[in-house]
């Protein structure tokens, strides 16, 4: 297949994370033909979608380093880009807790980092103040991150994706990335059984942006996946934390240390764990780490019992120091200088959903450094979500109801989800029918059931809105049907 203009971009990001759909989003607003190729069935799908969805201050990143500066310009600027995206945000602050003396050299470490690094209001409280600000938290004292906060890291990710799309970026799911070769200064991308042609190239494949590197002619990187497991509780615990608890970090480990934090939806999450892996696509929950990780979450939370468990799950972290090192490396964000046209993302661990916007915008200079980026004059920074009916007054609802009679119905009873939500989650604008994409985008099946009331009635209207088979009906694409047959 030779190059030709329906093929041909000026730009083809390769990964459509947080930060590859921030990148699409941020180079939409210039007159560019954009491509975003994706080897899963839906964006976030990945790291992005599998991890504590806390946005990170940024006091535990070492001073001068590349991740404590767009830490610290992702925070400040991050309520406004969900404004403006229709996303979940919440300024919840965030205590890290001591539980002994030898615990207080950590906290004034972190203090100092926090200043070094134009962290604004870190302080010190005793036991007194953690009480006070969080009543079931044990501790002996604790820093105090007042500009800490919390979002969804799927909707958010969704929601870059979707304005990206509004200004005319093309988003191609499973579509895997399998060669790459330059000429002319053309790339040509092998990806499934598609050809891409590009004058441009952003690596943001996390996991794999050492592969996708390598295929560019770029040897030398190697990604260290590092799993973290997590435990998501009822939301009738929501009761015992209204802010993300971490105990001061020990030197060594992958993380930061199993944290407790609550999500905006309601939920608390317990984890991560930090455990250096050989397969970047193993998310297995292991018993001994799931036991482990409870056994320390009681110790920051007494109250918590194993009833209140209602799903796990894991993400992997793209690190670039390994298990003999451990702790943490520094994102690369750079033109390759070797491959002139690739421009690498490698390393983009936490607190890279934090981190995203301000990438993005360094992305768009390193191009804007090498040809004119001329400014569309219809750009659209504005996107709108999925009205979420379970937060709306009741006259709010009543009206809603009179226009569009599909509110009317709850299709999942946990989260109070109404077919409408379903329906608007199926027609998305990046055409994802799988049930992992409604899922994440109307919060069906999220709750106490974990879909065992509604997942059927979804299948259904799936069938009747899009002509999917039952037999057909995916949970993430490729090999994850749920149903082989039918019985008799």
């Amino acid at each position: 297949m030779t190059a030709n203009i329906d093929n041909t971009y000026d730009i083809v990001i390769i990964g459509a994370g947080a930060v590859g759909c921030a990148v699409a989003r941020e180079l939409s607003r210039f007159d560019l033909k954009i491509a975003v190729l994706e080897k899963e069935s839906d964006v976030a799908a990945g790291t992005s979608g599998r991890n504590s969805a806390v946005v990170h201050a940024g006091f535990n990143n070492k001073p001068g380093s590349l991740m404590a500066k767009l830490c610290v310009e992702g925070n400040e600027g991050f309520e406004k880009v969900c404004s403006e995206l229709d996303v979940p945000y919440k300024k919840t602050g965030k205590l890290v807790v001591a539980f002994d003396e030898s615990d207080f050299a950590g906290i004034e470490k972190l203090m100092d980092n926090g200043r070094k690094n134009g962290v604004k209001g870190l302080e010190f409280v005793g036991a007194d103040v953690v009480k006070k600000l969080e009543p079931h938290v044990g501790g002996i004292g604790a820093m105090l991150s007042p500009n800490t906060a919390i979002t969804s890291p799927f909707l958010y990710t969704v929601a870059l994706a979707e304005n990206a799309v509004q200004n005319g970026a093309k988003f191609f799911l499973n579509t895997e990335v399998n060669g790459i070769t330059k000429r002319d200064r053309l790339f040509r991308l092998t990806a499934g059984k598609k050809q891409f042609f590009s004058r441009w190239i952003v690596n943001s494949a996390g996991l794999y942006s050492d592969r996708i590197a390598s295929l560019a002619g770029e040897k030398g990187y190697k990604i260290y996946p590092c799993r973290g497991e997590y435990f998501i509780l009822d939301k009738r615990t929501s009761q015992y934390l209204s802010m993300p608890v971490y105990p001061v970090p020990r030197p060594g480990i992958g993380g930061l240390g199993v944290h407790l934090t609550p999500t905006v939806e309601g939920n608390i999450l317990i984890g991560p764990s930090a455990e250096y892996i050989k397969s970047k696509s193993d998310y297995s929950a292991t018993k001994n780490v799931m036991d482990q990780l409870f056994k320390e979450a009681k110790e920051l939370l007494p109250p918590l019992e194993m009833k209140h468990i209602i799903r796990s799950y894991t993400g992997i972290r793209s690190k670039l120091v390994g298990p003999k090192t451990g702790g943490f490396g520094d994102f690369i964000i750079e033109e390759s200088k070797v491959v002139p046209g690739l421009v690498n993302l490698i390393g983009i661990e936490s607190p890279g959903l934090t981190s995203s916007v301000p990438i993005a915008r360094m992305v768009r200079d390193i191009i804007s450094n090498k040809e004119d980026l001329i400014e569309k004059k219809d750009f659209i920074s504005t996107r709108k979500g999925i009205v979420p009916f379970r937060d709306l007054t009741l006259e709010q609802k009543e009206q809603l109801i009179k226009e569009c009679p599909d509110y009317g119905e709850i299709i999942c009873r946990c989260e109070g989800i109404t077919k409408k939500e379903i329906l608007d989650a199926i027609h998305n604008p990046l055409g994802v029918t799988t049930l992992a994409g409604i899922k994440y985008r109307a919060r069906a099946m999220m709750g106490r059931c974990q879909g065992g009331y509604c997942l059927t009635r979804i299948v259904d209207i799936l069938k009747e809105q899009k002509g999917i088979e039952p037999e057909e009906v995916t949970m993430r694409g490729h090999n994850s049907k749920l149903f082989t047959g039918r019985v008799k």
